[in-house]
């Protein structure tokens, strides 16, 4: 079980409102996209969720747990793949794991396979590609013990081919654990792809603007992002953003 409540979150930063009230729900086993414009807050919220800072109000739950200002109960994979460079990608996967209890080889070798690694557990980080390097990152998300996942923007380093295929695999794994996912992204199209639900920010101070709920079926396939109906979704999303664009110049 892991179901995250984001409860009338409210963050100052240098005497500025930053986020106001935010409140929104991730369901056990639900993949979920925070989307909006650059420096709207989304990164400040995982920082919180994280327990990396305070809000200035409201609280965050886990189970029904308050997890406000707590660290360890998440598990977290940041813009860049941060791997410990002196250790060898078995050894960087296992890490979380490492922390908590006994670390699992034998699983971590099964992932790293899955994940078309296989053959560079004992290679070190600075010997892989940029996409090699965020693939490793997610493996150490998924054996992490934690059930609750933060990714914040984990493919936007990435070229759009690397990134499609990156995006594939991602959800190949996911639908074997589903784990609970907040994602975070500016990017519209990996919103739709990825997600149950795409929940919209406004610009700072950053509210929750609007949430739609995805109607693809899983597993979603590639063909999809040609589709009639995924264009409709794309442009709904794309006007409700531009909608912030525009608040701001008025």
């Amino acid at each position: 079980m892991s179901e995250l409540v984001v409860e009338k979150i409210s963050k100052l930063y240098q005497g500025e409102p930053i986020l106001s009230e935010v409140s929104f729900s991730v369901k056990d086993g639900e993949f979920v996209a925070l989307l909006g414009p650059s420096g709207s807050g989304k990164s400040t919220l995982f920082h919180l969720i994280g327990g990396i800072s305070k809000p200035e109000q409201g609280a965050f739950y886990l189970d029904g747990i308050n997890i406000t200002g707590q660290r360890g109960a998440i598990s977290y994979t940041p813009q860049s793949p941060s791997l410990f460079p002196w250790r060898t990608i078995i050894d960087n996967v296992v890490l979380g794991l490492e922390i908590h209890a006994k670390p699992d080889y034998d699983r971590a070798r099964t992932m790293l396979q899955k994940a078309g690694l296989s053959g560079y557990e004992e290679a070190y980080p600075h010997q892989l590609s940029g996409g090699m390097q965020q693939r490793v990152a997610f493996v150490r998300a998924l054996l992490s013990p934690q059930d609750f996942i933060c990714l914040d923007e984990p493919f936007s380093a990435l070229d759009e081919f690397t990134r499609l295929e990156m995006q594939k695999w991602l959800l190949t794994i996911w639908e074997e654990n589903r784990q609970s996912v907040l994602f975070v992204t500016h990017n519209i199209e990996e919103a739709l792809f990825l997600s149950d639900r795409v929940i919209v920010l406004s610009s700072k101070p950053a509210q929750i603007k609007k949430e739609f709920v995805v109607p693809f079926e899983r597993p979603r396939r590639e063909e999809l992002l040609l589709s009639e109906e995924f264009l409709k979704w794309k442009k709904a999303i794309y006007q409700e953003l531009q909608g912030n664009h525009d608040e701001r110049h008025h």
